[in-house]
């Protein structure tokens, strides 16, 4: 007993506070899991549908981004559809005098099936390269009608990057609403379960930093 009462006295030595590297490092963990679970959900915004000049197709992902632009001009919103075109690669195979077909043949020919009449579908010009080009090219069609306004259709995980460009390079033209394709297959909220999601999810980060960046990298030649 006297022992016991002894040690009591005696003062306890204080506990240590946790160490500041512990508290930042599971803070910066948590931030970590939670920008990666959630950036997929992040990147897929959409506005919602009213009346424009037209609904532009951007190239890619064929034939889902025809087949919705096809269902939006089934519901009236606008009485154009178009398209953008690349040269490549039918230039350089053309060199080989080996025959190439491009993408927009065969979205023309989607709308067509699906209802759209041959005379409301437009290719624009100038070609693209990449979607920097597409916002160019739609803002600089899009300057001349009115409405002052059109619907882009594209992927759901490719929607904040083209609204981002077009804020950066053709809002001055008019307004875009841009719209996902509504039965696409990307899974937000489990982007990292299969490849083809979690390579969209990384092109399209990537692609916002340079939007942001004022575009310094350009694309391949």
């Amino acid at each position: 007993m006297p022992g016991f009462l002894l040690c009591s006295l005696l003062p306890t030595k204080p506990e240590r506070p946790p160490r500041p590297w512990i508290l930042i490092a599971g803070a910066l963990l948590f931030t970590g899991l939670f920008v990666f679970s959630n950036v997929g959900k992040w990147l897929v915004v959409e506005d919602p549908l009213e009346k424009a000049a037209a609904i532009a197709v951007l190239s890619g992902k064929m034939p889902d981004r025809s087949l919705e632009a096809a269902r939006i001009y089934r519901q009236g919103y606008a009485s154009q559809v178009w398209l953008t075109y690349s040269t490549e690669p039918g230039a350089s195979l053309g060199k080989l005098s080996v025959p190439f077909t491009g993408e927009e043949h065969y979205d023309r020919l989607i709308l067509m099936h699906k209802g759209v009449p041959e005379n409301a579908i437009r290719v624009l010009d100038p070609p693209i390269l990449n979607t920097a080009d597409e916002m160019r090219t739609i803002g600089l069609a899009l300057s001349k009608e009115q409405p002052r306004t059109v619907i882009i259709v594209t992927s759901k995980v490719h929607t904040r990057r083209v609204k981002a460009l077009w804020k950066r390079l053709s809002a001055a033209q008019g307004e875009a609403i841009v719209r996902g394709v509504s039965d696409d297959e990307f899974d937000p909220a489990h982007w990292w379960r299969n490849t083809s999601d979690a390579l969209d999810v990384v092109r399209e980060v990537l692609g916002l930093m340079n939007a942001w960046a004022g575009l310094p990298i350009e694309p391949a030649k």
